[in-house]
């Protein structure tokens, strides 16, 4: 029998049950991985070293999870503010180019590589929010309310992201497709 995210938690903090935070780690660590694979623009050991440091991080600040939003949602939160921190530091100076590349979404299960190629061409002509809005509501399958929590900007926010995001996509896929029907005659 499966025990809910609230019983591990508990145990966690209340009796210091390595094991149960264990259980939390197993079934969260390969959609954390996988989200910051994406988020770190396919680094794989940079996702997997973020990954590790915020399992640690949750687990030194268990106790103060309120359960306000699920335990994915704050432990992604932790895992994208220690991704931005990484960059930051790697900088002299922000470089709008590299919070660019945290939110882009280089992942397209299904369709052709040009088709791909296309969709992250596209993406990145989008403002990085509404990359991020959109990484999270149609890759990760977050609600707008998830989402909201995760970018901390308000609901109504995420939804204009998101549907900016997508006319926007709409209108340059119409003209890369356009284009190509041209080219090819």
């Amino acid at each position: 029998m499966d025990l809910s995210d609230q019983v591990l938690i508990e145990r966690t903090v209340k009796r210091q049950d390595r094991h149960a935070y264990s259980q939390l780690v197993r079934r969260y660590q390969s959609r954390l991985r996988q989200a910051l694979r994406t988020l770190c623009n396919g680094d794989d050991a940079l996702a997997d070293d973020m990954a590790q440091e915020a399992f640690i991080k949750a687990y030194k600040a268990l106790a103060g999870f309120k359960g306000q939003a699920q335990f994915f949602t704050w432990l992604y939160q932790i895992a994208r503010n220690q991704l931005m921190s990484h960059y930051r530091k790697k900088l002299p100076q922000p470089d709008s180019e590299i919070v660019d590349k945290i939110s882009r979404h280089t992942a397209f299960e299904g369709g052709c590589e040009l088709t791909r190629r296309d969709l992250q061409r596209a993406m990145r002509e989008l403002s990085a929010a509404q990359r991020e809005a959109l990484h999270l509501t149609y890759h990760l399958g977050h609600s707008n309310e998830e989402a909201a929590r995760l970018m901390q900007v308000p609901v109504g926010t995420v939804k204009s992201h998101v549907l900016r995001g997508k006319a926007k996509l709409k209108t340059l896929l119409q003209d890369w497709q356009g284009n190509l029907t041209h080219e090819a005659r």
